[in-house]
């Protein structure tokens, strides 16, 4: 029975919400996985099958519910070099090993280890993500026409405005409410903005099994093991903060242990079909939180509704204007930061300020 009242609490205790929720990240999570994929170095399928099997198999392995893992910035950026030097094979063992290493770092116990981040540097580290994805959304911004600056004002105009109208603002995420919303304006007016269609091209045909076409012997492991523990180590880390502000935003506790073996598991899977090494993303999981996600239903939804739209429906989705997703993270920019860390200067110690400022500098 407890089993069971477990199950239904971690899973169904929101279902309308949580898929809805599910809906808003999957569209979020489409133009970030295309554009880390190019970060990388790679084919941007890459990047969306990573976000599609990540976020389904941290939704069962996991040890935070509602929180969102899938292909991240951080992680891109650790790819470079070895995409460049040894192509797009040697990416995916190293995914695999980076997930085997995953898995041992939770066996290990290691996420114990969090306890002693004092509370300065997680500030400093939301804060200093805050400003990273606002400042991602800069060059949808810049060298634009003055139509793109209407839309995300009012694209943020409907997020904030939407859940003050009375019972359908409760029923809806207003996140989604604003994409259809300025969807359906530019397509009735003919704006020409920026789409997603714009990105880059989306896969047509659904992920499967393969197995790194690499030679199995030592000279590859100096190869990818380096590589290997640096995602490993970035990922879990980036994956135990944001473990920790949704346990703040939601008040309930996460299993940071689970955690780290269930993004090992998830990146082993998105190894084997053809996706690169991910992890928790900030962002994303702002994005569901603040749309009513709670379960691991949202989680799962997102990587079923990203798999759906990107395979099935591309061509609907081909025309959402960049401005509409750019409003979106704005929202995500402004509601991560901690603006008290800022009022609270005056009275915190100088040395915890300091801490703080520091983090955000490195960060950043």
């Amino acid at each position: 029975m407890f089993m069971l009242s477990n199950v239904r609490e971690q899973w169904f205790s929101n279902i309308r919400v949580d898929v809805l929720a599910g809906l808003v990240v999957g569209l979020a999570l489409i133009p970030e996985a295309i554009a880390f994929s190019i970060i990388a170095g790679v084919d941007p399928k890459v990047g969306l099958y990573a976000s599609f099997c990540i976020a389904v198999v941290i939704s069962f392995v996991g040890g935070r519910p509602a929180m969102i893992s899938a292909a991240t910035g951080a992680m891109a950026l650790l790819m470079v070099t070895l995409v460049k030097e040894h192509g797009l094979q040697y990416l995916l063992a190293a995914t695999i090993l980076t997930g085997v290493i995953q898995i041992l770092a939770g066996y290990l116990k290691l996420a114990k280890l969090m306890r002693f981040v004092s509370k300065s540097v997680v500030i400093g580290f939301v804060n200093a993500l805050a400003i990273l994805i606002f400042m991602a959304q800069l060059p949808e911004l810049i060298n634009v026409t003055w139509h793109v600056y209407i839309l995300v004002a009012l694209g943020l105009a409907i997020i904030y405005l939407f859940p003050l109208i009375p019972v359908i603002g409760k029923l809806l995420p207003s996140p989604l409410v604003c994409i259809i919303m300025i969807t359906l304006i530019a397509i009735f007016l003919g704006i020409d903005v920026r789409t997603v269609g714009d990105m880059g091209s989306l896969p047509d045909t659904l992920p499967i099994f393969l197995i790194p076409d690499i030679p199995l012997n030592f000279e590859t492991l100096t190869i990818i093991l380096p590589y290997a523990i640096a995602l490993a180590a970035v990922g879990l880390l980036e994956s135990m903060m944001t473990a920790t502000i949704v346990d703040e935003m939601t008040d309930t506790p996460s299993d940071k242990h689970q955690e780290c073996k269930g993004q090992g598991i998830a990146n082993i899977a998105s190894g084997f079909m053809g996706g690169m090494a991910g992890c928790a993303m900030i962002g994303q999981s702002m994005i569901n939180v603040k749309s009513g996600g709670l379960t691991r239903l949202s989680t799962f939804s997102a990587g079923i509704f990203l798999l759906i739209l990107v395979v099935f429906i591309s061509d609907w989705l081909k025309v959402i204007p960049m401005a509409a997703l750019v409003a979106v993270m704005i929202m995500v920019s402004i509601s991560t930061f901690e603006w008290s860390s800022v009022t609270q200067l005056k009275d915190n110690p100088k040395s915890s300020n300091v801490v703080m400022i520091a983090t955000v500098i490195v960060v950043v």
